[in-house]
């Protein structure tokens, strides 16, 4: 094998940044035996920082779609690189670099630039206005409503003054178009002499929501021929369509106006029962439509929904029809909003209990409280048909054999509680145990709906138990 070629020792490499500069900073620093090679070294390696930095910036500056390099664009590499920046350089106010003269006593030194430095004049300064820095933003909680109640905080709108309120239940909001609030600039004629606190905000519906609104009404509850594409194209809309939390005010009170104006006198025509019919798909569609906020509002859906779920009067083509949908959106209500509201499914069933074991009910009314019972749970079934005696009391206002949508209404309520069983064995007299059963049954349910589940013990124990078991 041949031998190696002695390697000459190369010249070593400088880079831009000098070793001088590290001697200077290390006189500073009162470091006087710094040798050369460290001195090399440590500028090799303040380089390679500076080029890695100005990288990093270069990128922001790319990134940014400019050509300029900016102090912030240095900041920004540093903060990515865990350097910490550099304080007192400002994109916007960028430093003026001079170059100074040269030395003739150092003919060999580089060009020197420095920063020049503005003098302040400290009697223009303190002449100044001085500027307030305001407070940084913060975020505070509180209470919009409790209960329904809004608490008189600052945070909260003022409430609306009696003279306002007078004023607004003397007009008509039923359209979108003419806000029942006053306007800003000009004063109602009530409170003209009164000077208010505050002036409340009108709201200011779009062209295309106004026009909208009278479209979807107008389709809804046509003036002359009904359409029914039409209103099922306007449910359709009012089901699905986003975009409509603004309306939902005057939605709300159009279907409160309507109900209130059909049951006023009594429903007698085929009219009046559609009428309501439709408005009750309206309040169906709405708890359908998942981009609407509905919470607010339940307070005044829910005596529309009761109204026609306990009118007396209703005509007896629509009469089952119309509780059975109430009774479905009651349902509907409470399993969207029971949770939120937990109070609402008990004040509810307060309501159904009272109008069917008070006394002077009519049988329409007592019917629509079983439905709605039927529409709030099996344990409200329970409560008010057999521990609270409902049944009883409807059985009582019934001669034997008579048929209805009242006893329906009664026996599905009792399906709903125990299903009926698919091959019946009646109760027997001379058994003890079915003797003690039919007592039971006469106790509670009273002698016509206890005649009624005679044929199916297992029925008839299932609904007094409450066992869940199975029939056979």
């Amino acid at each position: 094998m041949s031998k190696q070629k002695a390697r000459t020792p190369s010249n070593q490499l400088t880079g831009i940044y000098k070793s001088e500069s590290i001697r200077d900073v290390a006189e500073s620093l009162n470091i006087t035996n710094l040798s050369d090679s460290v001195a090399s070294a440590l500028a090799s390696d303040v380089e390679y920082r500076i080029h890695q930095v100005v990288e990093e910036a270069a990128r922001f500056m790319r990134h940014a779609r400019r050509t300029t390099l900016t102090t912030s664009d240095i900041d920004q590499a540093l903060r990515v690189l865990n350097i910490e920046p550099l304080y007192g350089h400002f994109p916007h106010n960028p430093p003026t670099f001079r170059r100074a003269l040269p030395f003739p006593q150092f003919p060999t030194a580089g060009t020197v630039y420095f920063v020049e430095d503005e003098e302040i004049d400290f009697d223009r300064v303190l002449r100044e206005e001085k500027i307030t820095l305001p407070k940084g933003v913060s975020w505070n909680a509180h209470w919009l409503a409790v209960e329904g109640v809004q608490p008189l905080i600052p945070e909260n709108p003022p409430a609306i003054p009696k003279d306002v309120d007078v004023e607004m239940n003397g007009r008509s909001p039923g359209r979108p178009g003419s806000s029942t609030f006053p306007s800003a600039d000009r004063p109602s004629s009530s409170s003209a002499g009164k000077k208010q606190p505050q002036q409340l905000v009108k709201q200011v519906l779009s062209r295309e929501l106004q026009l909208y609104y009278t479209r979807l009404t107008t389709a809804l509850l046509p003036t002359g021929t009904p359409d029914d594409a039409k209103r099922v194209a306007a449910l359709v809309s009012l089901r699905n369509d986003a975009g409509l939390q603004a309306l939902l005010p005057y939605l709300v009170r159009w279907v409160g106006e309507g109900v209130v104006n059909a049951l006023k006198g009594g429903v007698q025509s085929e009219s009046e029962a559609k009428t309501l019919g439709v408005l009750l798909d309206v309040i169906g569609a709405i708890l359908d439509n998942n981009t609407l906020f509905v919470e607010p509002y339940l307070h005044q859906l829910l005596p529309p929904v009761l109204s026609t779920l306990l009118h007396s009067t209703l005509p007896p083509s629509h009469a089952a029809h119309l509780r059975t949908t109430a009774s479905q959106i009651l349902s509907h209500l409470l399993t969207q909003h029971s949770t939120t509201y937990p109070s609402l499914s008990p004040r509810i069933m307060k309501t159904l209990l009272l109008a069917l074991i008070s006394d002077g009910k009519s049988k329409g009314t007592r019917e629509g409280a079983i439905r709605g019972l039927m529409g709030v749970g099996k344990e409200a079934i329970r409560k008010g048909l057999v521990e609270g005696g409902g049944a009883k009391v409807v059985g009582n206002e019934l001669t034997m054999g008579e048929t209805g949508s009242i006893v329906d209404s009664v026996m599905a309520a009792f399906q709903v509680l125990h299903p009926a069983s698919s091959t019946p064995v009646p109760l027997d007299k001379n058994s003890q145990d079915d003797s003690d059963v039919v007592a039971q049954l006469r106790d509670t349910l009273g002698d016509f709906f206890a005649r009624k589940l005679l044929h199916d013990g297992a029925w008839a124990r299932g609904v007094i138990t409450g066992s869940q078991e199975e029939s056979p």
